[in-house]
């Protein structure tokens, strides 16, 4: 009876990272195409399908690098258990679920790694915490939007440079066609990291509920489920937000949109390729803050951009002190 009950728990556990895995796609939908909508490249609905379709097709390029991180490197493996994944995943989804409602483009990874950790402080303490995992996470929080900044900013000026002395409307013509491979290339970019963060989590619980042990891999179906379920959530798409990353931080023309794309791609590859869980939202804001000021400084809406910097700062210990509740409830729910 105890190894249904347990099996129960495992299957409604798996379920719930699933419900993540859907809302993280939802919830980011706006990073994968809100520059080629507000461009007018392409309709909302087949923005949605392009990036849902290339969330998944990432499946087949990049390797399991950032689900490991997710999996050993953030908390110890030793105090994992039901109650310390149900609070992680609670935590991540209610922060998303708060910042969708008011619109601001928050970090779905970092409300997980929150969650993560305010389960396992919960449970056992701040000693259960991996603090070479944590620090390279934060890192990043600052370190991948000045990298999309910064190349956004350089691809911008590279454009500018080279196509100078070409009408504005042979450079719209060609950069509208351009931006159909530089959206392709950060909605790979969005899946391959963010799809195996859930990996990394329930790749955590089937080891500690037993069901695999610490040295075996991943099994196929966690990563197809969460391919697949991240391209669904893609493919409903968050509208609140793509209005705010698509217009509101800085207006976008298609060779803008371009730049802040592939400046962002080249940051989600990088990353990904070090196993490094970065936020795509963070990578794209920079990237399309970076154009705008290559652009012209007062073209960015500072403030805008502000209120969202703020969102990041808060993201990791709001998602971790909610964490920290729903564990507790959880041991009363689940026990």
């Amino acid at each position: 009876m105890e190894t249904q009950l347990a099996l129960g728990v495992v299957i409604a556990l798996v379920l719930i990272a699933l419900v993540f895995d859907f809302m993280n796609g939802f919830h980011d939908a706006a990073n994968s195409i809100a520059t080629v909508v507000s461009t007018r490249v392409l309709k909302p609905y087949q923005a949605v399908l392009l990036a849902a379709f290339f969330n998944f097709a990432a499946l087949f390029v990049f390797h399991l690098n950032v689900a490991t991180t997710i999996g050993r490197g953030i908390i110890d493996q030793g105090i994992v258990d039901h109650y310390v994944v149900f609070g992680a995943l609670i935590g991540a989804i209610s922060w998303n679920i708060i910042t969708w409602v008011y619109g601001i483009p928050s970090s779905s990874s970092h409300a997980l790694i929150g969650g993560l950790v305010g389960a396992a402080v919960a449970k056992a303490g701040t000693w259960s915490l991996i603090a070479s995992g944590i620090l390279k996470t934060v890192a990043f929080i600052f370190i991948s939007p000045f990298l999309g900044m910064t190349l956004g900013a350089l691809m911008m000026l590279a454009v500018s440079w080279l196509f100078a002395r070409s009408s504005p409307s042979r450079i719209d013509r060609w950069f509208r066609r351009l931006q159909l491979v530089s959206a392709s290339a950060y909605s790979l970019g969005h899946g391959g990291n963010d799809a195996q963060k859930t990996v990394g989590i329930i790749w955590m619980l089937l080891i500690a509920a037993g069901y695999l042990g610490t040295e075996d891999p991943v099994p196929i179906w966690v990563v197809i489920a969460c391919y697949v379920t991240i391209a669904l959530g893609t493919a409903f798409g968050g509208w609140r937000i793509v209005k705010t990353m698509g217009q509101r931080i800085t207006k976008l023309r298609p060779v803008g949109g371009f730049c802040a794309e592939t400046g962002g791609a080249i940051t989600l590859f990088t990353t990904g390729a070090l196993g490094i869980p970065v936020s795509t939202t963070h990578t794209i804001t920079g990237a399309i803050v970076g154009v705008g000021t290559a652009q012209n400084v007062s073209a960015v809406r500072w403030g805008i951009a502000g209120t969202i910097v703020w969102a990041w700062i808060l993201t990791i210990p709001c998602s971790a002190f909610i964490a920290g509740i729903a564990w507790w409830a959880g041991r009363l729910l689940l026990g």
